[in-house]
């Protein structure tokens, strides 16, 4: 070996590398785990601070399994590990005892789910300072997995937690939170936080109010935070949003109609849905709200008009064009026509930067009328790449429409 691999093995003792390689590729996860993970973990003899982190808020770098790593992976001077797993588990087993001194944890987790075959280390996790989690899948299974972990982190002085809830009888509110994980830490000084939890109701259950929640976390002394709670009676469905201020993540799912008057700077990936229609005001909202949006995804099939086939948008001028000016990703799939077009009238939408649609075909077809439409013509310039639900091929006049298109 060289002089230089030489140096490297011995002398870093901080690595911080940036993953771009995309989650679902070719190679499979059990090589991507030995070939990199692994090696990473083995080469380096002194490394006490690892971090690999993602090249973008929505890119996903295969995560690591525990499963194929050698079963005598261990470390005893490692002190700080930044990583993205892929199963709630692989957590489990990076806390079993294997990295002894382990300080600070900051983990992103694909999913959290069940598996009462493994049987993990239940011992307090005495080194432990910091630890950050975060899970952009729902998951049912916060009670008998995620609690548990956390109770055992009784030396917690800082916890990050983006973690969102489905299947619950209640939300988690602040106490619940006191109750469950809180009280069992008390040494923890920093608390940030953005919890979600869906719950299906009926007419037995109280509605709560976002002052009812928001309550909650006053009686346990935490007063910077905010949240919003929306009722979907014809699902008989509800949704809690609550979390922290100021918001420090870079997504929110399932914004609805109705949220806080506050600006998420942080934010870059955005969902909106909802059943009851999004009126101009609320995308009006949104831009302010969001200054920092480049990836958005909304779901409504319902339009703001009674007939979207009499509404001529290029006529009407009562309403001033909406500026999206870090938007490059545009996600309408789920979405009656209204908000496709809302998008591409450069009357309407000014987005410099917008070079991805999301979208069904044939609405597209629709709303630029087969690719003729000049109304619509202008935010189409920049589109570099159209993703549609099948396979299409395209004509010489989608080309047309769209010149900057990449083959």
């Amino acid at each position: 070996q060289s002089i230089f691999q030489d140096i490297f093995k011995h002398q870093i003792t901080e690595l911080i590398l940036e993953n771009s390689d995309q989650g679902r590729g070719a190679i499979s996860l059990e090589e991507y785990t030995e070939n990199i993970y692994a090696r990473i973990l083995t080469f380096f003899e002194n490394l006490t601070h690892l971090s690999i982190v993602k090249s973008s808020s929505i890119s996903e770098y295969p995560p690591l399994s525990i499963w194929y790593l050698p079963s005598t992976f261990s470390s005893s001077i490692l002190t700080k590990l930044n990583i993205n797993v892929r199963r709630i588990h692989d957590c489990f087993h990076l806390l079993d005892g294997r990295l002894k001194q382990l300080k600070i944890l900051i983990v992103e987790v694909g999913y959290i789910d069940n598996n009462l075959q493994i049987i993990h280390n239940t011992n307090e996790l005495l080194n432990l300072k910091s630890f950050s989690l975060t899970c952009y899948y729902v998951t049912n299974v916060y009670d008998n997995q995620v609690i548990p972990l956390l109770r055992r982190m009784t030396h917690l002085e800082k916890l990050t937690l983006y973690i969102r809830i489905d299947d619950r009888s209640r939300f988690v509110d602040g106490t619940n939170l006191h109750k469950n994980i809180l009280i069992h830490m008390p040494r923890l000084d920093t608390f940030t936080f953005y919890i979600s939890t869906d719950i299906q109701f009926d007419d037995s259950v109280d509605h709560l109010s976002d002052n009812d929640i928001q309550q909650t976390f006053t009686n346990i002394g935490y007063h910077k935070i905010a949240c919003s709670v929306n009722y979907y009676y014809r699902k008989y469905r509800a949704v809690c949003h609550v979390f922290s201020l100021p918001f420090t993540f870079n997504r929110l799912e399932k914004i609805s109609n109705k949220f806080p008057n506050i600006i998420f700077n942080t934010v870059t990936y955005l969902l909106v849905g909802d059943i009851i229609p999004f009126k101009y005001e609320f995308f009006i909202r949104i831009s302010k709200a969001f200054p920092s949006l480049k990836y958005f995804s909304i779901i409504n099939i319902t339009s703001p008009l009674l007939n979207f086939d009499s509404y001529t948008a290029d006529n009407i001028d009562s309403c001033s064009s909406i500026q999206y000016l870090n938007l490059t990703s545009l996600t309408v799939n789920y979405v009656d026509n209204y908000y496709i077009e809302q998008f591409l009238l450069d009357r309407k939408t000014y987005a410099p930067h917008l070079t991805e649609i999301k979208v069904h075909f044939d609405r597209l077809q629709a709303v630029t009328e087969n690719f003729t439409r000049d109304a619509t013509r202008y935010n189409c310039r920049n589109i570099k790449r159209l993703i549609f639900e099948k396979t299409i091929n395209y004509s010489k006049e989608l080309y047309l429409y769209f010149p900057s298109l990449l083959d």
